[in-house]
């Protein structure tokens, strides 16, 4: 089937969506049900995904973001089920007033319409990014990775037979089954039925689509992250949070990519993170400072600053002030997620109001950035720009308004 022809029938579908109420629950709820009760299903699907992945030479941590196991399954069902049991975003007053002239408005919540999203080699994005689309009253192109073909077919065939079972149509929610790189262009410039378009990967495929997309889009996902620990960090802490934020899952957007520490607690400091990440193989790649403080760390070139390596990989650079770390991240933070640890109650300040990033954070790993652990809910994205949607993009980003305007003979 051609993207145009998934464009005609997600608009098609769209306008039952935007007025489906309670049936829009009902559908979702009996997804995830049917999402854990066909696990097997999904699971083989996901293991020849795995078995091509690593014959085509993926690395560990991109086979690791593949990787669908029975708890991954059951964690994506979960999440349709708590998305189906979200309050309903669609249709909220927002504001009310009656005008001098005695029009009445409201501006009331809408769905978008038909969403697009086009991501990398994440199953789970298929069930949640859909469920989070259905639940905001719009349909959904999903364009997947090659690398998770298999898998997305068997999640995407799962949700559009829910959504048929409550009298839905199922092209609410579709797969694009060519993978190569024309149908990604094709969608980009699908002006006539895309509504809006979300990116969701690595720094390529997120500026390929604002390069070449010819409708809205948000972008999300580009998160070369950073840790600064400054002069009056508590270091054992320093240490935990650099290794929770490397180490815990580096191929998401909110792991660390660059760890920036001050010249004062380098010596102190740098052996005994560099001690945590030995233990998962990190490899450090550091300024010359660095260097003379950790024998055998690779020396980093101008590229690694400003790279998102979704790998067990960390750049190191040893500042001599609050204001060099500042600049550094003001120079290649993608504006997602920043960390400061520090004892310092006006350093920590600083840094919450001078960081110009979605989430800004003290003493805490940034692997906090989540729609669940910020308590919205489950998200589509983390919108790393500032227009529309910023951070966490759950249910209340994924609708607009309008206003409805009732009046007895007003002309002007």
């Amino acid at each position: 089937m051609t993207i145009t022809e998934l464009g005609k029938r997600a608009k098609a579908a769209a306008r039952v969506l935007a007025h489906a109420g309670p049936r829009k629950q009902a559908a979702l709820l009996r997804a995830g049900e049917a999402l854990w009760a066909r696990r097997q299903e999904i699971l083989e699907a996901n293991r020849l995904d795995l078995e091509a992945g690593r014959a085509a030479g993926m690395s560990q941590a991109l086979l690791d973001r593949l990787a669908l196991t029975e708890a991954r399954v059951r964690a994506m069902a979960q999440a349709v089920e708590e998305v189906a049991k979200a309050p309903d975003p669609v249709g909220r007053v927002l504001s009310g007033e009656t005008r001098p002239n005695g029009l009445r408005l409201e501006k009331i919540t809408v769905p978008l319409g038909v969403i697009g999203l086009i991501y990398e080699a994440r199953p789970n994005v298929t069930s949640d990014a859909a469920s989070l689309c259905l639940q905001a009253g719009s349909a959904v192109i999903l364009r997947g990775g090659k690398e998770a073909f298999r898998s997305n077919q068997a999640v995407t065939r799962i949700l559009r037979e829910a959504l048929e079972e409550e009298g839905l149509p199922g092209d609410c929610v579709q797969l694009v089954e060519d993978t190569s790189r024309q149908s990604a262009q094709e969608l980009m410039a699908l002006t006539d039925y895309l509504d809006v378009l979300i990116p969701r990967g690595g720094a390529g495929l997120i500026r390929s689509v604002k390069e070449n997309a010819r409708v809205p889009v948000i972008e999300t996902g580009v998160g070369n992250c950073h840790v600064y620990v400054d002069k009056d960090a508590d270091l054992d802490m320093a240490a935990e949070i650099v290794y929770n934020g490397k180490t815990s899952r580096p191929s998401v957007c909110n792991a660390i990519e660059t760890l920036l520490v001050h010249e004062a607690v380098a010596k102190e400091a740098l052996p005994r993170i560099r001690a945590r990440l030995e233990e998962k193989q990190v490899e450090l790649r550091g300024c010359e400072k660095t260097r003379a403080l950790l024998p055998g760390v690779v020396p980093a070139t101008q590229e690694d600053w400003a790279t998102e390596y979704l790998d067990y990989i960390l750049a190191v650079k040893v500042v001599s002030s609050l204001e060099e770390a500042l600049d550094h991240i003001a120079r290649y933070s993608t504006g997602h997620s920043e960390c400061i640890v520090t004892e310092n109650y006006t350093a920590a300040q600083r840094f919450l109001e001078e960081v110009d990033a979605a989430a800004v954070y003290v003493n805490a790993s940034t692997r906090f950035t989540d729609g669940g652990e910020f308590g919205l809910g489950a998200e589509i994205g983390i919108s790393t720009q500032k227009l529309h949607a910023r951070g966490p993009m759950g249910l209340e980003q994924l609708v607009s308004y309008k206003f409805l305007i009732r009046g007895n003979g007003q002309v002007r």
